[in-house]
Order: C-alpha cells, then sequence, then structure tokens
C-alpha cells in the first residue's frame, strides 16, 4: 500500500469516496475495472482499506490517509477521547504507549513529546507510525517491535497502556486481557503516572486503592474506561462527557430524596452510572430518585445538563400491560423508545404487540417507583415544560 502504485491506487478509490465502498454493483463494476489495470492482490488489499477508511471517519479527523486493520480500528481510541486523556500527561516529555496498535493514543501522546511505542504485532506498530507521519508527529517516536513485559522502559515519564482484549482473533473473557490487569497496574512503580485503558464493564473492586476510575462517553455512548496511577488521580471515580468534556466525580453531600415521578425525567448518561456519581448529579440539580435502587431521576422543572437526558412525562402510572397499547393510542403515540430498566420484559415483543398508530414519537419507561413495576410516556423535554403527569 505505501508502494506508489499502492498510493496511486488509494487516492484513485479516496476521490470515488463512498461509491467504491458501497458493495453495490458500481462497486463490482470498479473493481472489475481496476483489476484491468493493477496486481489483484493490490486491488484486494486497497479495497480492503478503502472500506476501513470509510469507517474510521467516525473516530479520525484523517481517516482517509491513515491505515486499519479491523481489529486495530475496532480497539483503537477515537481521536476526541484520546486528545482528552493525553492531557493527564501534561509536564511529562518522554511517553511509552504499549499495546500500540494502529497508533490512535500514540497520535495524540506524540504531539510535542518524545514517546516509545511498542506492540507485538508488527503490521499495527508500522501502520502506528505511519499514522503519526500523517498527524505530524511522527519525529518523536520511536516503534520497537516486541513484548511490553520484555522492556526495561527506563526513563520514560509517563505509561499509557491499552492492553489487548483478544488472543488469537478471539475475544477474551470480560476482564480479562493480554497483558493482564496486574501487570499493567504494577507499570506504576516504574514512572509512578501510569494510565491503563480498560473496557467500561470493569469492575470498581478491580481498582486499587489510590487509582482512579473513569468512564468515558462520547455523548450518550459509554466508549471506554481508564484507570490512573495514584500520580495521575484526581478523584476515586469519574464520569466524562465528550467531546464537551464535562467530568462528574464523588463528594459529600445530603442523601438524596426519593419520591414519586415529577413532571420531568432524567436519564443519566451511562458514565454516570457506571461511575456511580447518580447521587452527585441529582444534588447539582436538585432532583430525586423515583426508586432508591434505580438511576431515574426526577424533577418539576427542566434541567438541562450535559450528564443527563432530560425527557417530560406525560403519563404516569402503575404498570399494566394489557391496558398499555390503550394508553397510548389516547395519547396520540405512534412509535416508541423503550427504556427498561429495574422491571423485567421482552422490549422486542412489546414492540411487536403495541400496534400503534398516532402522530407523537414518545419515550416508554418500564421501571419501578417505590419498588412498585411502574410505567412513564414520555417526550424530549421542551424549555417551557408541559402538563402535569396522570393517572
Amino acid at each position: 500500500m505505501l508502494s506508489p502504485r499502492g498510493q496511486e491506487l488509494l487516492a484513485e478509490l479516496g476521490d470515488l469516496g463512498e461509491q467504491a465502498g458501497d458493495g453495490g454493483a458500481a462497486a463490482l463494476r470498479l473493481g472489475t475495472s481496476l483489476r484491468a489495470r493493477y496486481p489483484v492482490d493490490l486491488v484486494v488489499a486497497a479495497l480492503a482499506q478503502h472500506e476501513l477508511r470509510l469507517l474510521a471517519r467516525a473516530k479520525f479527523t484523517r481517516a482517509m490517509d491513515m491505515f486499519f486493520t479491523r481489529a486495530g480500528l475496532e480497539q483503537a481510541s477515537a481521536e476526541v477521547i484520546a486528545r482528552y486523556r493525553s492531557a493527564r500527561y501534561v509536564g511529562a516529555g518522554r511517553l511509552a504507549d504499549l499495546c500500540c496498535g494502529i497508533g490512535g493514543d500514540l497520535i495524540a501522546l506524540a504531539g510535542g513529546r518524545r514517546v516509545l511505542a511498542v506492540d507485538t504485532d508488527p503490521v499495527h506498530l508500522a501502520m502506528a507510525r505511519q499514522n503519526a507521519r500523517v498527524y505530524g508527529v511522527a519525529g518523536g517516536v520511536t516503534a520497537v517491535a516486541a513484548d511490553v513485559r520484555d522492556l526495561a522502559l527506563t526513563g520514560a515519564e509517563g505509561i499509557f497502556i491499552d492492553p489487548a482484549r483478544r488472543r488469537h482473533g478471539r475475544r477474551l473473557p470480560a476482564g480479562d486481557s493480554e497483558p493482564p490487569l496486574e501487570w499493567c497496574l504494577s507499570l506504576a512503580d516504574l514512572t509512578g503516572r501510569a494510565g491503563i485503558k480498560a473496557a467500561p464493564g470493569l469492575s470498581h473492586g478491580a481498582v486499587p486503592p489510590g487509582w482512579e476510575l473513569e468512564f468515558i462517553a462520547l455523548g450518550r455512548d459509554l466508549k471506554e474506561a481508564a484507570l490512573w496511577s495514584p500520580a495521575l488521580a484526581t478523584a476515586r471515580t469519574r464520569a466524562t462527557i465528550l467531546p464537551g468534556g464535562h467530568t462528574l466525580t464523588p463528594g459529600p453531600g445530603r442523601p438524596v430524596a426519593v419520591g414519586m415521578p415529577g413532571r420531568f425525567l432524567l436519564d443519566p448518561n451511562p458514565a454516570v452510572t457506571r461511575a456511580g456519581v447518580v447521587a452527585d448529579l441529582a444534588r447539582q440539580v436538585d432532583a430525586w430518585q423515583i426508586d432508591k435502587k434505580i438511576a431515574f431521576l426526577a424533577t418539576d422543572t427542566p434541567v438541562h445538563t450535559p450528564f443527563a437526558r432530560t425527557l417530560r412525562v406525560i403519563d404516569s402510572a402503575p404498570w399494566d400491560q394489557r391496558r398499555l397499547p390503550a394508553r397510548l393510542r389516547a395519547l396520540g403515540v405512534g412509535s416508541v423508545d423503550i427504556r427498561r430498566r429495574g422491571l423485567a420484559g421482552d422490549v422486542d415483543r412489546l414492540h411487536r404487540q403495541l400496534k400503534l398508530s398516532g402522530p407523537l414519537r414518545a419515550t416508554l419507561v418500564m421501571t419501578r417507583v417505590a419498588d412498585r413495576p411502574w410505567g412513564l410516556v414520555c417526550v424530549d423535554a421542551e424549555p417551557a415544560g408541559g402538563p402535569a403527569p396522570t393517572g
């Protein structure tokens, strides 16, 4: 792909954009045309690379000039997350990026720093170096193909590691990684400043005292977790919402009240829920919980916060699935998104049974209120509020 012919072919595909990767009849005709002018193996590799570049645009602003494998792209951190995270290493001029993959974090870490990039996969390592060149930060990068456990890592002022969660192409069991988490945690003994990328399902109990566990979301999508050694930690847990960089950490405060649903329902961001800071959000926006075991919050005034989606409640009543279709039709609801928390039920089957028609799109919340099965019908919040809940 880096040969003159390979670069020429990739540039041609880049000019064609989406139509070269749509898999339709036009793409088939294109493949036939390209094979008449380029070696078949080069065409196959270029088309695969072009498809990955199109997918990578969701993560990287310069994706159309970068190189990927499918596994490397899946594990790579999005550019906005990597840049946010690299700020933890302010003041550190020499870093080690371990298990660097295709270089998603390397690109951010190498801005104005010297970075040792290490990976066992020579193809990923070559891609990481090339991708660093695309972003103009390759000058300070030294790439080494090795098992990270075999290196001395002397002289590093900070370490970041993204341990593999696949082995021989297969996903490891939840909580497992290569190298194991215990070994990754020991990196703090070498330099003090250590960060570890982890899956968002990581148990709080796996985090040693003094370390910070941060859950990072892009909008409403919880993407990943990060562990920060005591030298980098500033809280016990943290919820971070990007791209805005909003963070919420636990702190002291009054117990959060529990009461019946109000005129508005707050659905906390998954990062808030995983970080265990729902109560902190409630205190911040003067909300209460509708059940002591459920993360939904309630208010009687509209709330605008990056940490939760605010919905206006138009109907609130004990859960009665037999009468639900009639309730929704009476409200003019023609389609629903179903949110289920704390209440068992087959969401797909319920969707099929409703058979709705009407102009209104709503969110149906299946949950518990005061430990009772409950249903709420909600719409997106309006600045001026709306009618009080009925039922």
